[in-house]
């Protein structure tokens, strides 16, 4: 017995993954989280199917649901938004269902950190600059590990992309500052990134919490921050890729002696 747990992507239900349509085409029950996922992707499923939504259930009713439907024969599918490997409340799902014999497979999806990052036409790893991108969230109302203090994550200085924390800009912007982070470091908000209202702020870190004030987002935001979010960054020589530098070898291409 098995339950699939598919990655809706970000809202454009243009993307979802091939696998991911075909089992949601496929599928008797539709279980899917109503207030992210796009009800146009989840029209997608057979007429016939039985489509249930989550927002309101409890983890126990959501897994007993699930769990009687699979022992009855139907096959089932999760359809979680972006990507269920990050803040998808997935494990708990499967703590339960394995209790019931019942096994998962998980079929990825676009993340919105991706999404957003596409949605600015941005590079989140550029070379000479940075090469590392942190995803995590500020702390609210749900603790972070100690270790895993914003601030302390802050002071590796690369990309931070945000998730869950439009309502704390505050919070962010002092704990970005005590790490040593310029004011004028550029910051990219995207508001339901690929859905027909899609709303891009572009800022920096000292103005973050008014442009989000002025722009009344306060809920599925993705913040994006650090250099590689600077509108300008095209224009700069200085961060090239040796991927394809003329005069970088390897193993497909010899490079060229100036």
């Amino acid at each position: 017995m098995k339950i699939h747990i598919i990655g809706a992507g970000p809202g454009d239900p243009d993307l979802i993954t091939v696998k991911g349509l075909r089992l949601l085409q496929e599928a008797d029950v539709v279980l899917y989280t109503d207030s992210l996922v796009n009800d146009e992707l989840i029209a997608k499923a057979k007429p016939e199917a039985e489509i249930l939504k989550s927002a309101g259930m409890s983890l126990e009713e959501m897994v007993q649901l699930m769990a009687e439907r699979v022992k009855a024969g139907k096959r089932v599918v999760r359809v979680h938004t972006g990507d269920p490997a990050v803040f998808g409340a997935v494990m708990e799902q499967a703590a339960l269902l394995k209790k019931e014999g019942i096994s998962i497979e998980i079929v990825p999806g676009v993340s919105s950190v991706f999404a957003a990052a596409a949605a600015v036409g941005a590079e989140l790893t550029i070379p000479e600059l940075t090469q590392t991108l942190i995803l995590t969230r500020a702390e609210g109302r749900t603790p972070v590990p100690d270790k895993e203090q914003l601030k302390d994550l802050a002071g590796h200085h690369c990309t931070l992309a945000l998730f869950l924390s439009a309502a704390l800009t505050k919070k962010v912007v002092k704990e970005l500052t005590e790490a040593g982070w310029s004011p004028q470091t550029p910051v990219a908000v995207v508001q339901k990134a690929t859905w027909p209202d899609q709303v891009i702020v572009r800022t920096t870190l000292e103005r973050l919490d008014e442009d989000m004030r002025v722009n009344g987002i306060r809920s599925h935001a993705m913040i994006l921050a650090g250099w590689a979010l600077d509108p300008d960054i095209h224009e700069q020589d200085a961060y090239r890729s040796k991927l394809y530098d003329r005069t970088f070898t390897h193993g497909y291409r010899r490079g060229v002696k100036d």
